[in-house]
């Protein structure tokens, strides 16, 4: 039974209350005090799994960041592993340039790997500081995994000049360009 304070003892002593009702406010003074620790303990409960919830949604972003990256990684050694593998050999004396980072780079071939290079069968790919020639199958397989690497694709339809058009080519053709010359 719960303690009663001195002035509920004297209210029993001289008749004014009864003692179950002194009882009552006595449980009802101890479960006010001891009370609040239960609503607070239900306030901290209910902070903790909001707490944990927010921690548990930061984790699985930051693990989707981590995973995109790691994804990102994989397809870039992917296309350099492509690169590698499937690079064609440059034996010829010829110089090619072309542009790539605002500057122009040379890589040397010979006549037949220049034809195909204009005509779209090889492509130009970047390997760290090198520029390696891929043929267009494997040039379109570094592109689905690391555009980037490729500089130079003269079979993308982008690449064709905005310009061409019949009058400039009827205009052009009374030029005659000498069969030695290369840029």
């Amino acid at each position: 039974m719960a303690k009663l304070n001195p002035l509920q003892e004297q209210l029993l002593k001289a008749g004014l209350a009864k003692k179950s009702k002194a009882a009552e406010a006595a449980r009802a003074q101890d479960k006010a005090r001891l009370g609040k620790g239960p609503s607070d303990q239900a306030e901290i409960q209910r902070e903790a799994e909001r707490a944990r919830l927010e921690k548990i949604e930061r984790d699985r972003a930051l693990a989707a960041g981590q995973k995109a990256k790691a994804r990102e990684a994989e397809l870039r050694a992917q296309a350099r592993q492509i690169i590698q593998d499937k690079k064609v050999p440059r034996t010829g004396e010829s110089e090619y340039r072309f542009s790539a980072d605002g500057a122009i780079r040379t890589v040397l071939i010979d006549d037949d790997q220049r034809k195909q290079l204009a005509s779209g069968a090889l492509v130009v790919a970047r390997l760290g500081d090198r520029y390696e020639l891929l043929p267009r199958r494997a040039g379109d397989q570094v592109r689905e995994r690391d555009p980037a690497l490729v500089v130079l694709d003269h079979g993308q339809p982008g690449d064709a000049p905005a310009t061409d058009s019949a009058e400039d080519d009827a205009y052009y053709a009374q030029f005659k360009v000498p069969d030695d010359l290369v840029w």
